[in-house]
């Protein structure tokens, strides 16, 4: 059975949520059985979740009956879900007991019901185990192409560059549609461990009671989880449980790094960076806990079984090291590739494990990669190639306020979000990239449009 679910105590504990509801490894493999004898098998399901123990089984079940579900929020926003549900016309939808449906219930159970849509099934391929959203999608039907040896790759990967066993309760904030959030139920699964999942705000008392009451071992976040985290004054807090706290979903402030990695070192625990992507199964690179404070900002080196590389424009690998170029990643939890509409499903694997990443990427002396850019995020004024990413770096250094930077080969559309800031933000970038003032333009906005991961939504920022 899939990540050896089965050789796992029946009665073991498998994830408990907030609200006090408990999964055992039993009862995800007697749904999973449930849900086979009441569909056709490989039928297409749209999952809405939340970040419960339901969530879990529903998603965990319906790969393990042979089904193939879409994961999805269950604050999906209306409109996007009409244009997947026309797109790909789904046999089944999975949604909470709480949300208003006509159709009548096939199944109920762990606080979520399931509807026939009366579509028919289309021709999937074979190997094909399940599909997310595309990182930051703001409406496009683009889904990740996911097929079971990239879950067994994800759990067998992680489970062991984290070192987990049957004793961590790791405590689950990412949500279930979130490729990081899906990992980690992959990767502690496999081991026979307890997640403890929650979608209580960080900011709410009972989501600090839950913690500390079930005595979670680890937390994963991404860069803006560690912010919340640092106005709480986390590191002030008394969590003897605790033990390891890994980040991915993007770079953090290199103060903000330091701050936990010395945190962590200090108190006895692990910090741990990671980098991955949807299209690589969420980790593909992790910074090793020895490194975190001479190689901080690094993404480390590759997950176990994995391997990564450089090469230059021409397409060329390049075997000297240091070197710049785009990193590509080759392994098992490599995805097939995209879905665009229905009949995309019945596509194989695209990729065959290897996948250009698209990101810009320094391998020092030692081998450890640090992510400069992406590939797209250039600009070409006057001749010079601009790099956003690396503008936003040097406004960070001079600004207290959020910023963003998109634009056209015409100019430089800086965002901030401090009315305050524009003349330091306009005049840093002049000094640094050597432009003139002429080709910069600042806009104040309220707030950056982010993603739930916390990543800025580019594609919602006018560049023109």
């Amino acid at each position: 059975m899939l990540l050896g679910l089965d050789k796992i105590s029946s009665d073991t504990i498998a994830a408990k949520d907030s609200c006090g509801h408990v999964l055992s490894y039993g009862e995800i493999i007697d749904l999973a059985n449930i849900i086979e004898h009441n569909t056709v098998p490989r039928s297409l399901f749209f999952i809405l979740t939340k970040n419960d123990v339901g969530g879990i089984a529903m998603v965990m079940s319906t790969i393990l009956s042979g089904n193939v579900p879409l994961v999805l929020s269950s604050h999906t926003d209306q409109d996007l879900l009409d244009n997947l549900i026309a797109t790909y016309k789904p046999q089944f939808i999975t949604m909470p007991d709480d949300f208003l449906d006509d159709n009548v219930s096939l199944m109920q159970a762990f606080g979520y019901k399931t509807v026939a849509t009366g579509a028919e099934r289309c021709e999937m391929y074979s190997e094909l185990s399940h599909l997310l959203p595309t990182s930051g999608s703001t409406g496009s039907p683009k889904l990740v192409r996911h097929k079971y040896d990239n879950i067994e790759a994800a759990g067998l990967n992680i489970s062991t560059f984290f070192r987990l066993s049957d004793k961590d309760r790791p405590l689950m904030v990412l949500p279930l549609h979130y490729t990081m959030g899906l990992s980690m139920v992959f990767s502690h699964l496999k081991v026979g461990a307890t997640i403890l999942i929650t979608d209580l705000s960080m900011t709410d008392p009972r989501f600090w009671k839950f913690i500390k009451e079930e005595e979670a071992t680890s937390f994963t976040g991404v860069p803006f989880s560690y912010e919340i985290l640092d106005k709480m004054r986390f590191t002030r807090m008394k969590l003897p449980d605790l033990n390891l706290l890994t980040q991915g979903g993007g770079k953090m402030p290199a103060e903000l790094n330091l701050k936990f990695a010395e945190y962590c070192r200090d108190n006895g625990k692990r910090w741990i960076a990671t980098y991955g992507q949807s299209e690589g199964t969420a980790r593909m690179a992790w910074l090793p806990p020895e490194f975190a404070i001479s190689k901080m900002g690094s993404i480390g080196i590759a997950v176990p079984n994995g391997q990564l590389s450089l090469r230059d424009t021409d397409g060329n690998f390049i075997t000297e090291s240091p070197a710049t170029g785009e990193m590509c990643y080759a392994g098992r939890n490599v995805t097939m590739g995209y879905a665009r509409c229905r009949k995309d499903l019945a596509l194989g694997d695209e990729r065959n494990g290897f996948l250009p990443t698209g990101d810009i990427a320094y391998r020092d002396e030692d081998g450890f990669y640090f992510i400069k850019g992406r590939m797209g995020r250039f600009l070409k004024i006057f001749g010079n190639r601009i790099g956003l990413d690396e503008c936003e770096q040097i406004l960070r250094s001079h600004i207290s306020c959020e910023c963003a930077c998109t634009g056209t080969d015409s100019g430089l559309i800086v965002y901030l979000t401090s009315e305050s800031e524009k003349e330091i933000a306009s005049s840093s970038l002049i000094n640094a990239i050597k432009v003139p003032a002429n080709v910069i333009e600042v806009r104040v906005i309220d707030s950056l449009p982010k993603n739930e991961a916390g990543k800025i939504l580019y594609s919602k920022l006018k560049n023109d």
